[in-house]
């Protein structure tokens, strides 16, 4: 049975993913900043049928979490198939580039780029054992500097500096990533869920919560002949790379 960890998993989007890769057959662990959140959503996925599914507490602002979250993942499975970086956090709103704080900006940062770093290199070794290792980071089109930069855009004063820079960076994480692992297995790819209605936009949006799973699920599940290095946002642009 292949396994995968999703991490900020316990709701949302990251629960979504966790469920459908359960239901594609994989041993699903659900990293979750508090375990108890993590075991009630575990729960509920059990209430579904879905038996295949483990809590494991995972801080991934935290060195020592991720290194015990490693620690009892490498002792149940001695391979890791898939690695979704999904955690993630808005930062408080509105952000400017002049008025945030650099507190402000040091808080985004350690979960949205300085987590996805700590995750993926404390678990690539897990990786390096599978047949066919995928990492999706879950990014957003709103770190996209062409259409940050583009006056004629109807979301071009739509600027959130901190929250935005933030997945620009996680991009160019990603895009180097790929680059270092090119002569090998791994697939990894940066990838927008759209504007979903979740805790995380108020419950605004324009894609459900399942729309969104999907389209994170599917960078996990590619072939090897599927991408890699790559920037995909299927709610804006389907059947195409989004704009750097």
């Amino acid at each position: 049975m292949k396994s995968a960890l999703v991490t900020g998993a316990n709701k949302g989007i990251g629960f979504e993913v966790a469920k459908i890769l359960a239901q594609k057959g994989f041993l699903v662990y659900l990293g979750c900043r508090k375990l108890e959140n993590g075991l009630s959503a575990v729960e509920k996925l059990k209430s579904l049928g879905l038996t295949n599914v483990e809590a494991i507490e995972l801080d991934v602002t935290d060195q020592d979490s991720v290194h015990a979250a490693s620690t009892t993942i490498g002792e149940k499975s001695e391979i890791l198939d898939v690695l979704v970086n999904n955690a993630g956090i808005a930062g408080e709103i509105p952000q400017s580039a002049i008025h945030s704080t650099i507190d402000q900006f040091k808080t985004v940062y350690e979960t949205n780029v300085f987590g996805v770093v700590r995750v993926t290199q404390t678990f690539i070794e897990l990786l390096k054992k599978s047949a066919e290792p995928r990492i999706v980071n879950v990014s957003s089109a709103m770190g996209s500097l062409a259409l940050a930069a583009n006056k004629s855009s109807a979301a071009y004063d739509n600027k959130i500096a901190i929250y935005q820079s933030s997945k620009t960076a996680l991009n160019m994480y990603t895009v180097q990533l790929a680059y270092e692992l090119r002569d090998t297995a791994f697939k990894v790819n940066a990838v927008c869920p759209g504007w979903t209605k979740t805790d995380f936009t108020n419950q605004q949006g324009t894609s459900t919560v399942e729309e969104a799973g999907q389209r994170i699920a599917k960078y996990a599940l590619i072939g090897h002949n599927g991408p890699t290095g790559e920037y995909f946002s299927e709610e804006y642009f389907p059947g195409s790379n989004c704009p750097w």
